[in-house]
């Protein structure tokens, strides 16, 4: 059973993630498909993320009092044939970004419903860090692999192929074996205990999506890297995540080390933002990575603590404190690339952002152990 059930997380793990940072590895290449600015690109992004914020509290509602397995495969659902329409249907900006407005519905369905159903199923920090280890590598590989095959098409095609396996799977995968108290109030972002928690994910998680969406474009224009090397290099952001957010979970009850790799983090984003030589991006990448990864599981986990008669719909409330800032700071630091410096201010801005963070640590992991 505990294979099948950390197979079903992968599964739902996996489609949210490559979905965040699949427009993103091509971004020129969609802009110049679709006849559009880079500003209009961002908006793929924030297209997915109106809805997959809208829906993180509803869908951990949704897991609370049905169950978490089944608001995920239908997530999956939603992304494949939202994903498969955008590839073949009208080559049109404003019909594609619609079906990526759909297919938030879907991953918001995933990725809370997955969190969760890793809660029900297997239970550690740890293993909520290899959720979300897996969620950060499938972002990264979309930004190592979909700029491999030089289509149009690329991301959509592989986020319906991918979305379709992970339901697959998830037909296999067992049911959740817990059910959580009856809430008398709802979760939201902004209730005390939260708040801290949200502010952590969005910094780190949120943060890191941004800067995958538009690292490529910053080595190319500023690094002067080709599409492929920038692909690769800028995929260090998610992919080290693998390493560093099962590692978090260990770290749930040590706000020191979680508030260390803020800084290092921010120090990381300076590298980035300064784009060359190539070995300085790829030591920068690593570190914005492993500083990423951390604070994942301690905060899902010290959501589900501090409102364990709601942990799904808690989940879902730190998580769209990360998916708001995503679709807010994406299309604004696409805007950035018309300014002089090339997008370099707006990494900047993010590095101070990321390192200061580490203020708050402590504040929101002895909260959610309360």
């Amino acid at each position: 059973m505990r294979v099948r059930a950390v197979a079903g997380g992968i599964a739902l793990a996996f489609t949210p993630g490559f979905n965040v940072a699949n427009i993103g590895a091509v971004a020129d290449r969609i802009a110049h498909t679709y006849g559009v600015g880079l500003g209009v690109v961002g908006l793929f992004t924030t297209g997915l993320f109106v809805t997959h914020a809208a829906m993180q509290v509803p869908a951990g509602r949704l897991c609370d009092r049905f169950d978490a397995r089944t608001v995920g495969g239908v997530g999956l659902l939603v992304v494949a044939g939202a994903s498969f329409a955008a590839a073949f249907g009208p080559r049109d900006a404003a019909f594609a970004i619609g079906m990526r407005t759909v297919a938030g519905l879907g991953t918001a369905g995933a990725f809370v419903g997955g969190s969760d159903y890793v809660r029900a199923t297997i239970g550690s920090a740890v293993a909520q860090g290899v959720y979300g280890a897996v969620s950060m590598a499938a972002g990264g590989l979309a930004l190592a692999l979909v700029p491999l095959w030089a289509s149009w098409r690329a991301p959509f095609v592989l986020a319906a192929v991918i979305a379709t396996a992970g339901a697959v799977v998830l037909v296999f995968a067992p049911e959740p074996r817990t059910r959580p108290q009856v809430a008398r109030r709802l979760p939201t972002v902004f209730d005390r205990r939260l708040l801290p928690l949200a502010t952590l994910h969005a910094a780190s998680f949120g943060l890191s999506i941004i800067v995958g969406n538009w690292v490529v474009t910053l080595l190319q224009r500023s690094g002067g890297d080709s599409e492929r090397v920038a692909g690769v290099a800028g995929g260090l952001v998610l992919l080290v995540g693998v390493v560093s957010r099962p590692l978090g979970g260990r770290f749930v009850d040590r706000p020191r080390i979680i508030a260390a790799g803020f800084v290092l983090g921010g120090v990381g984003m300076a590298g980035l933002a300064v784009a060359k030589p190539l070995p300085l991006v790829v030591v920068a990448a690593v570190l914005v990575g492993f500083s990423a990864g951390l604070p994942f599981a301690p905060s899902f986990t010290g959501a589900a603590r501090a409102r364990p008669d709601a942990p799904g719909a808690a989940i879902g409330a730190v998580n769209m404190a990360a998916a708001v800032l995503i679709l807010v700071g994406t299309p604004i630091v696409g805007l950035t690339f018309s300014l002089p410096g090339g997008g370099r201010s707006a990494f900047v801005v993010i590095a101070v952002l990321w390192a200061a963070t580490a203020t708050v640590v402590h504040k929101a992991l002895i909260w959610g152990a309360e």
